[in-house]
């Protein structure tokens, strides 16, 4: 069977096992799950781990080559001191997101948010593989036949979750577990040290020449602002039907809040023609007459971190940011 997902990835089940036997070697047919070739190189036995969707599934007892299919799970791998040897590109991106840019410098490309390049995926000879949210049944055989597939996130896209998940995948729970404990710390700080702008409410969108969109609830982003306990105006409070959504110029308003913070996914802090972001939003008749960009409290973000899928690090990131912006 085929995928329709990209042209790219029209590859059968068959012939993507195919080609990892001629890539790695290994004696196809058997029966044999690839336990032996792991402990022939001296690596831990195999474990079960459950997925974001409550499948059970055999990794290696230390995965060694890990590919990523979402900047979620990239994040969560380096966040976990993981170096995978696939990524996929980030939304907006040619690459990793911005924002890991330098961490993930060298990494080959094996997809893009459209979908994975299931050859480049054999090519990376990958003993595990960090699915994120794909949900295409076809395209999931296809990985799963190259090697053990874990759906990382959930229906919540809640990027602590897929951490916890991950941290399973990579024999680090105890790691992912002190990462949770050390952002729950740094929520705690940030507050502090914002102290009464803590309950202000907060406006999040990614700019762009062709529209403006905002973040609603069950994005990464909203769900970081929830632990601030920061409140949400309009349409920003309520549940999204997607990733973003799209306003007219009319609907500008929606932004109204105590505080602004936009950007768009392919600059930070300048954008393209040299002139700060905020500083052309000022002058733009559809914005200038926001409370935020009246009282100047506007900041220009990294969208890649804040307005896409984020992850471990971007959360973090995220906190710095807020505490430049609104420290008391």
């Amino acid at each position: 069977m085929t995928t329709t997902r990209t042209p790219r990835a029209r590859l059968t089940a068959a012939a993507v096992t195919a080609a990892v036997c001629a890539l790695a070697l290994t004696a196809c047919g058997s029966g044999s799950s690839g336990s032996d070739a792991g402990a022939a190189d001296g690596a831990a036995k195999e474990r079960t781990v459950t997925d974001a969707t409550g499948a059970k599934v055999t990794v290696p007892g230390t995965p060694k080559k890990v590919v990523v299919l979402s900047e979620m799970d990239l994040d969560s791998a380096l966040a976990l001191g993981v170096t995978p040897v696939g990524l996929t590109a980030g939304r907006g991106q040619t690459g990793a997101p911005a924002y890991l840019a330098a961490k993930a410098k060298g990494i080959p490309l094996v997809g893009a948010v459209t979908g994975p390049d299931l050859e480049k995926v054999v090519a990376a000879e990958p003993d595990v593989i960090l699915a994120g949210q794909i949900a295409d049944s076809q395209v999931l055989k296809q990985l799963k036949a190259i090697a053990p597939t874990v759906v990382t996130i959930d229906g919540t896209k809640s990027w602590k979750k897929a951490l916890t998940v991950t941290g399973d995948v990579l024999d680090k729970p105890a790691a992912a577990k002190a990462f949770l404990a050390s952002y729950d710390q740094r929520v705690a700080a940030v507050r502090t040290a914002i102290g009464s702008r803590a309950g202000s409410t907060v406006s999040v969108a990614r700019y762009s020449p062709k529209g403006t969109a905002v973040m609603q609830q069950g994005v990464f982003i909203s769900d970081v602002l929830k632990d601030l306990a920061f409140q949400r105006p309009g349409l920003q409070s309520r549940q999204g039907e997607g990733h973003s959504t799209p306003l007219s110029a009319e609907d500008i308003g929606q932004l109204d809040a105590d505080w602004l913070f936009i950007g768009t996914l392919t600059s930070t802090g300048q954008s393209a023609g040299g002139t700060g972001l905020v500083a052309k939003l000022s002058a733009d008749p559809a914005f200038k007459d926001l409370g935020a960009i009246k009282a100047g409290h506007a900041t220009e973000i990294d969208g890649s971190q804040w307005t896409s899928l984020g992850g471990a690090t971007a959360a973090m990131n995220v906190l710095d940011d807020i505490e430049r912006a609104m420290k008391a």
